[in-house]
């Protein structure tokens, strides 16, 4: 025979006399657990506070007191469900009221006497208990409603997928893409003003955008090959018809479902510019309900299998309809479709049974929240419970260190493959000033994160950081993604943020190894031309105290080495002096190859710029590679002396460079004005995606 299930309670106390004296009152009844002070409370109650049915709560502790503890389960609603007795010689009228208005529900006295705590224990239990069978009831309801609204609406939006031979999953799509449109939108502009109740309605009355679909001929539907004009014309009707059939129910007229759904079904197919179907509608005369479902619908329909088209990759399917290959669109959307096309191609792999239940039980706690002054039956908590253990299975499969801090109380809480991977406890208190958790970050970093945080206000709560984290005795990427939480109030005030740092140092390192490719010449591992002049109009900029000098040399009678010896030869010498240049350049300085034998410097000085350029000329000239005899001819330009803009450097350093040749090559020479008439042989530059190449003319 089972017996009934006995109920747990959560005795807090950090005199173990007392947990102790309790445990023995009450363990013949209840299955007791115990905690010596309110930081431990807080990690039971984090991982099974569904099955705890109540609190024996101490005021005084160390590491976390007990109204700590109180706010702790207020902040996550824990109070609404598990009843609080403290147990305290607290007389104090002050501290008595504060306790109640924690949410607390009596006070036991200490010495304790036997039957008033039994007693108490026990009508507390009784009033629970009969509160949360007038709870069952109503969450019952709730759920079933829910679960018959979207049943009823996946099954006629299937039987039209079924006849349209769609994908079984296109209804989903269009639902999941409509459901991230909107939030995107919301960020973005206030323009629309959609609460989440809007975004819930609107994601699920587009499952019934096509219903009108259903009074199409099978022929026309499913036609292998391009529709003529007249089945066009009957394909068209199909907007019209849907919501002539909603317009025409017999019953539930007055549902906000059906007005929304009506106007997705009509004009799904308008277009931004007045070129859509069936009433020409432009702008925001269209219902942004029926543009949000009309992007998601064009997404989908590119980014899946049809009878007449192959599948598009979700990039190609974006670049389409940012081109106005689909149609033209709200550009509001159009921007938040291309800032989340890698969240929207990620939702769309997901399983849709995960989805579908997800937001199920989404849509149940926001109603069950509406009836506030109902708490959850414990058969919901523990349905919602079951839901949480399996996201927080998936979570850790996903390998994310996630995280929540609170402002009131000061405190930190990670999953659980977060805590082991970090090598921390799953809840630390004062963590901004826990040398652990900083020493995962360094001190500029954690500065720059705080920063972002603090200002992503309540309108846009979204930051995203990308940073270096050090544990395990190595450095890695981390793009760290955090959502800031606010109060409701009027005045909103900051209270905490959640999170999720995610692994991406494979990924970080291999784009920059990229960006690195990009950026240097792939012979002598110098800058190329591009990224050069990118870095020196930077400093150009920059405003230093310093005095800024150009320098461009080339090699003399470099092409008899590549006629002699071969051009591997000639590129062996190239990387020679590539690496001298390297070992005789300051830190700061920019060196670069800018084409063929000719390189280029870029220096900030001080004080005398001439014994600077001497050595570095000195280190590239005199020597003999294999046989070969290297010799440098250089042209300076200072920009006291031409000007802080890179162009006139470079073309000053040219001419320098020139005059150089002319009087013999093998020695370095400064710009001065009687330069400025030299007629320097023209250069074919190629220019590419910014890229500036210059090779020598002949």
């Amino acid at each position: 025979m089972n017996q009934k299930q006995r109920q747990t309670i959560l005795i807090v106390d950090d005199t173990q006399m007392n947990r102790s004296i309790l445990a023995d009152i009450l363990e013949d009844k209840y299955d007791i657990i115990e905690a010596e002070d309110g930081l431990e409370a807080v990690a039971i109650l984090q991982k099974q506070w569904s099955s705890i049915s109540m609190l024996l709560l101490d005021l005084y502790m160390p590491k976390m007191n007990g109204y700590e503890v109180l706010e702790v389960m207020n902040n996550n609603r824990w109070i609404e469900t598990i009843p609080v007795i403290i147990i305290s010689s607290e007389n104090k009228l002050e501290r008595i009221h504060q306790a109640y208005d924690l949410g607390v529900t009596d006070f036991l006295s200490r010495p304790f006497d036997d039957k008033i705590v039994r007693r108490r224990v026990f009508n507390t239990m009784l009033l629970y208990a009969k509160q949360k069978d007038l709870e069952t009831l109503a969450t019952e309801q709730i759920y079933e409603k829910e679960q018959r609204s979207s049943l009823m609406v996946d099954i006629l939006s299937h039987i039209v997928e079924f006849r349209n031979g769609e994908s079984g999953l296109h209804v989903l799509n269009v639902r999941t893409v409509t459901e991230l449109l909107l939030n995107a939108l919301t960020r973005k502009t206030d323009r629309y003003q959609l609460s989440q109740a809007d975004i819930s309605l609107i994601s699920t009355a587009s499952a019934l955008h096509d219903i009108g679909k259903i009074a199409i001929d099978d022929k026309i539907l499913n036609k292998p090959g391009r529709l003529t004009e007249e089945e066009f014309a009957i394909m068209k009707t199909h907007s019209s018809v849907g919501a002539q059939m909603l317009e025409q129910l017999p019953i539930h007229q007055g549902e906000p479902l059906i007005k929304v759904a009506y106007d997705i079904c009509r004009w799904h197919h308008e277009r931004y510019d007045g070129r859509g179907y069936p009433d020409g509608l432009t702008g925001d005369d269209i219902p942004i309900s029926a543009q949000v479902v009309a992007m998601a619908d064009v997404y989908d329909a590119l980014t899946s299998k049809r009878v007449y088209k192959p599948p598009f990759p979700p990039q190609k399917a974006i670049e389409m309809i940012l081109r106005g290959e689909c149609g033209t669109f709200n550009p509001l959307l159009l921007d938040c479709l291309q800032e989340n096309a890698l969240n929207i191609a990620k939702a769309l792999q997901a399983s849709g049974e995960v989805q579908t239940k997800e937001k199920s039980l989404q849509n149940i706690v926001r109603e069950m929240s509406q009836h506030y002054e109902l708490n959850a039956s414990n058969r919901t908590l523990q349905l919602l419970e079951h839901e949480r253990m399996k996201y927080s299975f998936f979570a850790a499969m996903s390998q994310e260190i996630q995280f929540e801090y609170t402002l009131s109380p000061d405190m930190l809480s990670l999953n659980s493959w977060g805590a082991e991977r970090l090598g921390m406890d799953e809840i630390i208190m004062d963590p901004l000033h826990n040398k652990k958790v900083r020493g995962h970050l360094g001190e500029e970093e954690w500065e720059k994160l705080t920063q972002l945080i603090h200002a992503a206000g309540p309108e846009s709560p979204i930051s995203k950081y990308e940073c270096k984290l050090f544990f395990g005795g190595e450095l890695r990427w981390y793009r760290i993604t955090c959502q800031s939480i606010w109060s409701n109030e009027d005045e909103r005030e900051y209270m905490g943020v959640i999170g999720k740092a995610v692994d991406i140092h494979s990924s970080r390192t291999d784009r920059e190894n990229l960006e690195r490719m990009a950026s240097y010449d792939m012979l002598t591992d110098l800058l190329n031309a591009a990224s050069a002049k990118k870095q020196i109009e930077e400093r150009l900029r920059s405003g230093s105290d310093s005095q800024f000098a150009m320098a461009i040399f080339d090699l003399d009678h470099f092409k008899s080495a590549n006629d002699t010896y071969g051009h591997i030869f000639g590129n062996r010498v190239l990387a020679h002096v590539a690496e001298r240049l390297r070992s005789s350049v300051r830190g700061g300085d920019i060196a670069a190859r800018i084409g063929g034998d000719e390189f280029l410097i870029f220096l900030e000085y001080t004080h005398d710029l001439e014994p600077i350029i001497q050595r570095i000329f000195s280190s590239l000239s005199g020597e003999d590679y294999r046989g070969f005899p290297i010799s440098a001819s250089m042209g300076v330009a200072r920009a006291e002396a031409v000007g802080c803009e890179y162009g006139a450097l470079f073309q000053a350093a040219d001419q320098a460079l020139y005059a150089v040749k002319q009087g013999g090559r093998g020695h370095y020479r400064f710009y001065d004005s009687s330069m400025a008439s030299l007629a320097v042989p023209e250069r074919e530059q190629i220019v590419s995606d910014n890229e500036i190449v210059m090779e020598e003319g002949e």
